[in-house]
């Protein structure tokens, strides 16, 4: 993506317009998320489909897994992007092009589901493995793009640290640091993490859409007189040039910021197929029934886990 040119000092700060705070629920198999994006409340944040924090334990005894199967098996996609973040703990990822992986603590993957992608995603470590998932929108020139990955192990996020803030650069720019993913939609993905009493501004391209996430602490965002927001809680910002944090507690406050220039096309989604229109998703459907036009592979395609789950 291009860089955008930003000023290093706001003159206008984004505040909150809505909070929302993400509550649990199941999804997959025996997995635990809490959707924030994609809910009741807020279908769609453009370009921003989606925003999971999920949840996944597994419990390991002489090499065998001995709690219930966990995770999201075989399942497929169309016309978007799934990012996914781990924060703790591992998953392995198998798709039916045969790319096959595990993704670590503070790995990062970006993968392009386009004209179509089945895989499956499923814990790969002992214990509670924990990660957000993003799925962000493509315009309707990239939809129909064949699937591609772009993957960053944790040691090779570019950070930053300044004044009591540290940044992890999923994507875009912040204190001087840039990331190498490219965005189809073009995309900032910021991980930060700021010590008491510290101080954030940072600068977000004036026309795009941008929400905070918190993982951890609590913390005060968009005014200095606002109330304290803690973990699992959504926050939409408002219009301006950035956004100004601060950490007024005694802990460690960490957030996600995420930003993205509006597509402005139709949305229309059905499950894991997003396109502009009602007659793509309908063809979409036939595509993935009758294994054709990028879902050839998926007839007899089935991943190791899958594999394991039904024996």
């Amino acid at each position: 993506m291009p860089q955008t040119e930003i000023s290093n000092v706001l003159s206008d700060p984004r505040t909150v317009v809505r909070n929302f705070l993400a509550r649990p629920q199941h999804e997959g198999v025996g997995a635990v998320v809490r959707r924030s994006i994609g809910r009741f409340e807020l279908r769609y944040f453009d370009p921003f489909l989606a925003l999971d924090e999920f949840s996944v334990l597994i419990i390991f005894y002489s090499g065998f897994a001995v709690s219930a199967p966990a995770g999201f098996p075989d399942h497929p996609h169309r016309g978007f992007e799934t990012v996914t973040y781990m924060l703790q703990g591992a998953v392995t990822h198998e798709d039916f092009e045969g790319h096959k992986g595990t993704i670590g603590p503070g790995d990062l993957q970006w993968m392009t589901a386009g004209r179509g992608i089945v895989h499956s995603e499923m814990p790969a470590a002992q214990g509670t493995q924990k990660g957000l998932q993003l799925w962000i929108n493509l315009s309707s020139k990239y939809k129909m793009i064949e699937p591609k990955y772009q993957e960053i192990s944790s040691k090779d996020i570019p950070e930053a640290e300044k004044d009591g803030v540290k940044v992890r650069v999923i994507a875009g720019e912040a204190l001087g640091a840039s990331s190498p993913i490219y965005t189809r939609t073009p995309t900032m993905y910021l991980d930060f993490t700021l010590k008491p009493g510290a101080h954030l501004q940072q600068p977000i391209p004036l026309p795009w859409n941008a929400f905070v996430y918190v993982l951890e602490g609590e913390g005060i965002f968009g005014h200095s007189k606002s109330p304290a927001v803690t973990a699992h809680h959504l926050l939409l910002l408002g219009s301006g040039d950035g956004l100004e944090a601060w950490n007024k507690s005694t802990k460690l406050l960490r957030f996600v910021l995420v930003a993205g220039e509006p597509l402005r096309e139709p949305v229309v989604q059905y499950g894991p197929f997003v396109m502009n229109t009602q007659e793509e998703i309908n063809r979409t459907i036939e595509d993935y029934d009758g294994c054709v036009n990028g879902f050839e592979k998926a007839k007899y395609w089935r991943s190791q886990a899958r594999i394991d789950l039904d024996y």
